[in-house]
């Protein structure tokens, strides 16, 4: 068997060094202020393009990422629909489902946790991202696998999505690795508030 080819080593390398040192850091900060952080995202859910109607895609908190549940629930409670993300196979772009807070969920690959195969397909106009590290340009560190950065390629060509980094204010470092395939984000939602990216 032939060793796929990486056309892009000293990134590669770039991107787990980086993913190494945020790992460390995310876990720390869930540990000693990962509930009051999420009841804070709440607080700063008026930063959020919405009205009555608006799809918001969440996402289920695996681990230590920070936990929007709190605020999915506001933003249901002003009117929003709310999504969930699938992941329907490797190297594709992720797609939605419909979900209510409380509804039942199923399991998903990577550990992840899906609305039923029953609830309707659904097109986010805002989605909000878990991350390893975001910098101030607005570019995220995810998990390796490219599905967000498709997602977003996506639906940026298809219709306006309103891309939101949502993460502990830890998270933040000066710069994050990119290379040309890297999708930026509109917003940035710590627990101290929102960010603007410096390119936005």
């Amino acid at each position: 068997m032939t060793a796929s080819h990486d056309p892009h080593p000293e990134l590669t390398a770039a991107k787990a060094q980086a993913r190494a040192h945020a790992v460390a850091v995310r876990r720390l900060a869930h540990a000693d202020y990962g509930k009051l952080a999420a009841e804070k995202l709440a607080i700063h859910l008026d930063c959020i393009p919405f009205a009555v109607g608006t799809v918001v895609a969440g996402y289920w908190p695996m681990g230590d990422e920070i936990d929007p549940l709190p605020l999915l629930e506001a933003l249901g409670g002003r009117g929003c629909t709310l999504a969930l993300p699938v992941v329907s196979a490797r190297g594709q772009p992720l797609t939605f489902r419909a979900w209510s807070m409380g509804e039942a969920l199923e399991p998903g690959p990577h550990g992840t946790k899906h609305p039923l195969a029953t609830a309707p397909m659904l097109i986010p106009q805002v989605l909000l991202l878990p991350l390893l590290a975001f910098d101030a340009a607005g570019y995220r560190l995810g998990y390796g696998g490219g599905y967000y950065d498709r997602t977003l390629d996506q639906l940026r060509r298809q219709s306006h999505v309103t891309a939101i980094g949502v993460a502990f204010a830890a998270q933040r470092v000066g710069a994050v690795p990119r290379g040309p395939h890297d999708q930026t984000l509109d917003l940035i939602l710590t627990e101290n508030g929102p960010l603007q990216p410096e390119n936005a």
